[in-house]
């Protein structure tokens, strides 16, 4: 049977820090393109790249392809999860006045959405798209995806059959790499989780 190998890795750390970002586009820090280099190292086994638009990602993305010659695609669907008025807010910022915000979002995000974020049943769908058509495309090849915390949570409580309402109890830490393989297409492909957070480099 033929097997796909998706490999996500989510970007460095941004111009600002640590922030509630969803489509605020800030660029990659210095710190954030060094994680990024340091977790790929020299790997070269990837035939395509696939990237959010958001450029913390893209700019990336295309910095390593035309390194190691990949093409490189972009997916819109692949762009974070929208945070509404929480856009571009730093954690202590929300909690200032309400210490368990946070807490409460992270527990039952699908009860405790911010005002004016993307609901996560319809960034489901967008991402579930974008995760089919990855493996419809490139079967058989093996496949880097650059995107975002949410959406790597998305993608691995997709492929474990999690509930939405867990999808907080995933860490995602900043260049961190998860790996996928795929056997079978359209709707019998089966995704089974190698590892995640992890690196590349030696």
């Amino acid at each position: 049977m033929i097997s796909t190998i998706i490999d996500l890795i989510r970007h460095g750390e941004p111009v600002g820090g640590r922030r509630y970002r969803g489509r605020t586009d800030d660029p990659l820090s210095e710190k954030g393109w060094n994680q990024m280099w340091a977790a790929v190292g020299d790997y070269r086994g990837w035939q395509q790249i696939v990237s959010s638009p958001l450029l913390r990602c893209s700019r990336f993305a295309h910095e390593l392809g035309g390194k190691v010659d990949i093409p490189v695609s972009i997916d819109e669907r692949l762009a974070e999860l929208g945070y509404g008025e929480w856009e571009g807010k730093t954690p202590a910022e929300l909690t200032a006045h309400d210490p368990d915000l946070l807490l409460r979002y992270r527990r039952d995000p699908l009860n405790n959405r911010p005002q004016g974020a993307e609901g996560l049943e319809g960034f489901a769908v967008r991402v579930s798209a974008a995760w089919r058509q990855i493996i419809e495309e490139q079967r058989g090849r093996h496949v880097l995806v650059v995107a975002h915390a949410g959406v790597i949570r998305m993608i691995m409580a997709q492929a474990l059959a999690m509930p939405l309402s867990h999808l907080f109890r995933i860490q995602v830490g900043n260049a961190a790499i998860s790996r996928y393989t795929v056997e079978g297409e359209g709707a019998d492909a089966f995704a089974s989780l190698i590892f995640h957070n992890g690196r590349l480099a030696p």
